[in-house]
């Protein structure tokens, strides 16, 4: 990656708007360790602490995820990107908005990731240009390769687990995972219910990572968290 090394990752040159340019080898490297979040398990802890304490981890990818703001939702959430945006900058970590292009235009994030349901892959990227990141999330290999189609960077696939974040979530299996990461040429992280213990269930699949939710924001010490699942991820990701 270009760009002079700060503390665990290597920084990146940042371009017009405050986005930065991320190769494709450098988004599949990030994608070890991705961190999505929710406020609800925080139990009065700030989010920014917690991200910063995540990042401290290893913690490599970061996704604002809140799916129940408050009354005051766009800016609450235009707030909280703009606390954890600079954060995630400094340690050269991606920082992408789940969802809401206009946002993450707005702020300057380096990208958005979209579900099945939300504005398509290829308008996000329109809207963001060429050097954002955009993720999309899929279940099928249809909906991998349709999405690899479509211009995005990389896919975040499950739910491989129930969880309580995503109870409506169709789970996949890890053959099914297996065969969209060999059916696309994009990087694929695997969703729902990974933590350090579950962590290698993902060898063999073909996964550039894990993305987890509950596993770091709920955890007593965020650090100690990120710190676990990386190590496990390491064994599992080639």
């Amino acid at each position: 990656m270009a760009g002079e090394a700060t503390g665990q990752h290597a920084r990146v040159a940042i371009g017009p708007r405050g986005r930065g340019h991320w190769s494709a080898e450098s988004i599949r490297e990030h994608l070890l360790l991705y961190a999505v979040t929710d406020r609800a398990w925080l139990r009065g802890r700030t989010l920014p602490d917690c991200v910063r304490e995540a990042i401290a981890g290893g913690t490599s990818f970061v996704q604002l995820r809140e799916k129940h703001p408050g009354h005051d939702g766009h800016d609450e959430m235009l707030a909280l990107a703009r606390e954890i945006l600079p954060i995630c900058r400094a340690a050269g970590v991606p920082f992408l908005i789940d969802d809401d292009v206009a946002l993450a235009a707005k702020v300057g994030a380096d990208g958005v990731h979209v579900g099945q349901e939300d504005m398509a892959c290829s308008e996000a990227r329109r809207i963001l240009g060429p050097d954002a990141i955009v993720g999309v999330s899929a279940q099928t290999v249809a909906e991998a390769c349709a999405a690899e189609e479509a211009g995005a960077d990389y896919l975040g696939v499950g739910a491989l687990h129930p969880t309580a974040t995503k109870p409506d979530a169709v789970d996949v299996t890890y053959d099914e995972l297996a065969r969209i990461c060999s059916a696309v040429s994009i990087p694929v992280v695997g969703i729902g219910g990974v933590d350090a213990a579950s962590a290698h269930e993902l060898a063999g699949t073909g996964v550039a990572g894990g993305a987890v939710v509950s596993a770091i924001f709920a955890a007593d010490d965020p650090e100690a968290a990120a710190r676990a699942l990386v190590r496990e991820l390491r064994k599992v990701v080639r």
